[in-house]
């Protein structure tokens, strides 16, 4: 049930989760619906090692007060294991019924594979191990504590049931997934993003591009019509609102827009359209330290190029498609590209 002014709806038609608030401040948004949505009396929360300092992170915690029964300060770049496992023997000591997170990347993703080792009685690394994707371990339990994302970049990962974490015995970035993955309720708000260095921000953002422009350039048979709808969409949203963000950084409205053209991407990606050179290049630097904004500012232009020149009829097609598509005139009624 939505609180009052707050907007509250599926993030997709179709499923029953994650939810999406908008519409009012976060701490408001957190408070409401730990009581009212989710019943929860024991909430840990995992927040940035920066938003921790900050007085965001100060009006979170007075609105919980003494339902807040355990805190982890940041899970580090591309959620290691030990930190992972470390946030599970935690949790499972406080008896948490909800988890919370503050930040985004790897908070988001680590938060995912945590209620999915929490479910599974993880207490180890070698526990975690039997989870990956990669160990096809059969009968694992789908994770039940709810989970409340609040995100600080476009990076997207909340809306996805899988995610990405790195076995620090190997450095290798391994896989999990279980549909039950993931958030229950996202509350987005862009007064809280106006915080996020610039970097980060738009970097997401053109991460985000990324998944638009690689699965509208999709030769793969999952690609079509349904998939395009998402990705048009998340592009025509993403493309002309960050560039206004860029030009002014306080305005709260492009933001909101970029958030809903991540929800539009996603549309796309769900639908299990494969990526191409400039994610496959971009997973591999991960590990090595290298963020995924900043890795698609970087590859997206040149994988381009190079499909172009050694593709074939068909792979020009679906570039000019896109390419006809950032230089229409008008992209939504409010949203201008070639003119910003």
């Amino acid at each position: 049930m939505a609180a009052q002014g707050e907007t509250y709806r599926p993030a997709f038609p179709s499923k029953t989760k994650p939810h999406i608030s908008t519409g009012i401040p976060f701490p408001a948004a957190a408070a409401h619906h730990v009581t009212n949505t989710f019943h929860a009396s024991k909430v840990y929360i995992i927040v940035s090692n920066s938003i921790s300092k900050t007085d965001n992170f100060t009006q979170l915690k007075k609105v919980l007060g003494d339902k807040i029964v355990g805190t982890r300060y940041g899970i580090k770049p591309h959620s290691p294991w030990d930190d992972l496992v470390e946030t599970t023997n935690d949790i499972q000591k406080t008896g948490a019924d909800l988890i919370i997170t503050l930040g985004a990347g790897s908070l988001t993703d680590g938060v995912k594979v945590i209620t999915f080792a929490l479910a599974n009685n993880v207490s180890t690394i070698d526990d975690l191990a039997k989870l990956a994707v990669e160990a096809k371990t059969p009968d694992l339990k789908p994770p039940q504590i709810p989970v409340i994302n609040i995100p600080t970049s476009l990076s997207g990962g909340e809306y996805s049931p899988g995610a990405g974490a790195t076995d620090t015995r190997t450095n290798h970035k391994a896989g999990f997934y279980h549909p039950s993955m993931g958030a229950d309720l996202i509350i987005l708000d862009p007064a809280l993003s106006v915080s996020t260095p610039e970097r980060i921000w738009l970097s997401t953002g053109i991460r985000a591009v990324d998944h638009c422009v690689e699965g509208l350039c999709s030769t793969d048979p999952k690609a079509g019509p349904e998939s395009d709808k998402g990705f048009i969409e998340g592009l025509k949203l993403l493309v002309p609102n960050l560039l206004l963000t860029k030009k002014n950084w306080d305005a709260e409205e492009p933001r909101l827009r970029e958030m809903m053209g991540v929800i539009e991407a996603t549309k796309g990606l769900n639908m299990r359209v494969p990526m191409g050179g400039s994610h496959g290049i971009g997973h591999q630097l991960g590990p090595l330290g290298v963020g995924h904004g900043e890795t698609s500012c970087i590859l997206l232009p040149v994988v381009l190029k190079y499909n172009y020149e050694h593709g074939d009829e068909k792979v020009k097609k679906l570039q000019q498609k896109v390419l006809d598509l950032l230089w229409v005139k008008k992209l939504s009624k409010r949203c201008w590209i070639a003119r910003v």
